[in-house]
């Protein structure tokens, strides 16, 4: 309760603090099923092909739970584009941390944690960007519309 409460002085709305739990949710099961798969395809080849594999696997469920689900809006074209370059640029983001944090000498088994820290905040803002502005009038259609 303490929590919500601090969230009211920083001015969130309590429509974007259910974007942010639904995302949550969203999240964890896409991470899941792009580690998963990472995991099992990193044992028997190379970590970046490993890492692609994941993230495409978990792409198409991550676009229509963010639509429909996440931000309450309908799929379209405009926005499925959005939300296709907003991946490109996660995606790229965490490439560079994953070679990065394997670099630095983290295991291919552990880097994750390291990616996901970073990108997770930023793929948020990215995709509720492409949901709330993309119609050219500041909001994506609603549900609601025919």
């Amino acid at each position: 309760m303490k929590y919500l409460c601090n969230m009211k002085k920083l001015n969130i709305s309590k429509e974007t603090i259910g974007e942010m739990i639904r995302f949550s949710i969203v999240g964890v099961l896409v991470t899941a099923i792009h580690y998963g798969v990472y995991w099992l395809l990193q044992l028997v080849m190379n970590v970046n092909i490993a890492w692609t594999a994941g993230y495409i696997a978990g792409f198409i469920f991550n676009y229509y739970m963010s639509a429909y689900y996440i931000f309450r809006k309908k799929t379209s074209a405009k926005n499925g584009a959005g939300f296709g370059v907003a991946h490109i640029v996660n995606y790229l983001l965490q490439m560079a941390l994953l070679n990065f944090f394997i670099w630095i000498g983290l295991s291919a088994e552990m880097a994750p944690v390291g990616v996901y820290a970073v990108s997770i905040p930023v793929n948020f803002l990215l995709v509720r960007f492409v949901f709330k502005k993309m119609d050219g009038t500041g909001t994506s259609r609603e549900m609601s519309e025919g």
